[in-house]
C-alpha cells in the first residue's frame, strides 16, 4: 500500500437510497472489528468517528423523482473536504451508507491527487454502473449518479457541489456490473470506460481483468481508489444490501481481487457502501466486508483462521 497509516471515516448516509438502514453501516463496520483488525496488520489506525453534514440549499430540480437533493449535496461537500485533508497523508477508509457518499469521497482523492500530480484511477466493484444523471434517474435514488457527476457529465451544475477536479472515464473500470439501463450502458461505452460484466469475468477469469487495470495504474504512476458495493458480491454471501442482484462475484474472487490490489501498492483509498445491517444475518456481510478489507491491506490465506456463524 501507499502508506502506513490508516484513517476510518463513518459515513451514515442513507437518504441517497430507497431503503432505510445504511444509517447503521458504520457502526456494523466497528463492530465487526474493522479497526483492531487492520491494526494487527501493523498499519497505524485512527478512526475519527462518523461525520456529519447540514442540508445545502439548491434550487428545485425539475425532475419530479429526485428525493432529498438538499442533504447528499450537503454530504458531498462535507465528504470531499474530509477525503482531501485524510488522503494526503493517510489511506482513508470510508464506511457507508449508500454508495451517494463516492461523489464526496472519490471528489476529495482527486483533488489530492491532482495536487501530488497523480492521475487517480477508480476501480468500481459493483452490480451497477451508478451512472445516471439528475436528468435520467427515473427512480430518484440519488445513489446512482455518483459516477457521472465524478467524471464531469452536465446536469449537476447547481444542484451539487462544483467539482475542482473530475475523474477522465478512461482511468474508470467497473467490474461485476449485471444491472445497466440501456441510456446508461450506451453512454459508459461512448465514453471509454473500462466495462467489465460478470460474462467477462467467467470467461476471462478474475485475474485477468484486474491485472489488466493494475497494469495501467501503475504505468502511469496514479492513485488507485477502490469503491466497493456491497452488491457487487453474489446475495448468497453477502445479504445486507437493498440491491441485491443474483450472480455475483464469489467469497474467493472477491478476496483474490483484494489481494493484487495490495500487492500492486497503488491503493490510496476505499469506499464500503450500501451495508444495511438490518438486512444482514447476524453480521455475516459486515464480518466479510471486513475480511476483504484486511486482504487489501495485506492479510493472506496463511493468516485466516475457521470463523463459526
Amino acid at each position: 500500500m501507499a502508506a502506513d497509516r490508516c484513517v476510518f471515516i463513518g459515513v451514515p448516509v442513507q437518504a441517497g437510497a430507497s431503503q432505510a438502514g445504511c444509517v447503521m453501516g458504520p457502526d456494523a463496520l466497528r463492530t465487526a472489528g474493522i479497526c483492531d483488525a487492520v491494526a494487527a496488520l501493523d498499519y497505524e489506525v485512527s478512526d475519527r468517528g462518523n461525520l456529519s453534514a447540514k442540508p445545502v440549499a439548491v434550487s428545485e430540480h425539475p425532475n419530479p423523482h429526485l428525493h432529498d437533493l438538499q442533504e447528499i449535496s450537503g454530504w458531498i461537500g462535507a465528504l470531499a473536504q474530509a477525503s482531501y485533508s485524510s488522503a494526503q497523508d493517510a489511506i482513508p477508509v470510508f464506511m457507508g451508507g449508500d454508495h451517494s457518499l463516492s461523489a464526496g469521497s472519490i471528489a476529495g482523492v482527486a483533488k489530492a491527487a491532482a495536487q501530488a500530480e497523480a492521475p487517480l484511477f477508480v476501480l468500481w466493484l459493483d452490480a451497477h454502473p451508478d451512472f445516471h444523471t439528475l436528468e435520467t434517474t427515473e427512480s430518484g435514488n440519488l445513489h446512482g449518479t455518483p459516477l457521472a457527476y465524478l467524471t464531469g457529465e452536465a446536469g449537476f451544475e447547481g444542484y451539487y457541489p462544483p467539482l475542482e477536479v473530475a475523474v477522465e472515464p478512461e482511468n474508470v473500470c467497473l467490474i461485476g456490473l449485471r444491472s445497466v439501463d440501456r441510456d446508461e450502458g450506451k453512454k459508459l461505452l461512448e465514453r471509454r470506460f473500462e466495462l467489465y460484466d460478470m460474462r467477462a469475468v467467467d470467461e476471462f477469469g478474475i485475474v485477468t481483468l484486474v491485472r489488466r487495470f493494475i497494469d495501467r495504474v501503475t504505468a502511469a504512476g496514479g492513485w488507485l481508489h477502490v469503491s466497493l458495493d456491497v452488491d457487487f458480491l453474489d446475495p448468497q454471501v453477502a445479504p445486507a444490501v437493498g440491491t441485491t442482484v443474483p450472480g455475483g462475484a464469489t467469497v474467493r474472487e472477491a478476496h483474490l481481487i483484494m489481494e493484487m490490489l495490495h500487492e500492486s501498492g497503488c491503493v490510496r483509498s476505499l469506499d464500503l457502501v450500501e451495508l444495511n445491517p438490518f438486512l444482514d444475518e447476524r453480521g455475516r456481510t459486515a464480518k466479510l466486508l471486513v475480511d476483504l478489507t484486511c486482504s487489501l491491506f495485506g492479510k493472506r490465506i496463511l493468516d485466516r483462521q475457521t470463523r463459526s456463524y
